[in-house]
């Protein structure tokens, strides 16, 4: 058994991805300060977040439906990091980066998940 959420793979991915997410966003326009980059400052942080939170419930069926809200943001953050890249703030090898990213930490979420609901 883990001692904590932070041995978890997933919570470890998901943790840079949103360092990586605030780091990116600092370089937005100011006009998206209060819009784009917050909702994605958001959706960054609830992905570890809730992994964290989902690890500390009681029941299996608690954790599971906060991995699922935790897959959720991974859905949203993919969205907004798309509309980033379509509106050319975020360009080239970065955006492939995170997309990347994004994906690896979806992947082992329903991994994760799978492994729980059995």
């Amino acid at each position: 058994m883990l001692k904590s959420f932070r041995e978890l793979k997933v919570w470890q991915k998901s943790y840079d991805l949103c360092l990586e997410v605030y780091r990116i966003t600092k370089m937005f326009p100011g006009e998206e300060k209060y819009v784009l980059s917050s909702q994605m400052r958001r959706s960054g942080l609830s992905i570890p977040s809730n992994i964290a939170e989902g690890y500390g419930r009681k029941t299996r069926a608690d954790y599971i439906r906060i991995l699922y809200i935790a897959y959720g943001s991974v859905c949203e953050l993919d969205t907004q990091i798309s509309l980033s890249g379509d509106l050319d703030y975020i360009q080239g090898s970065l955006l492939e980066k995170l997309q990347k990213e994004i994906s690896e930490v979806g992947i082992m979420l329903r991994a994760l998940i799978r492994a729980l609901d059995k």
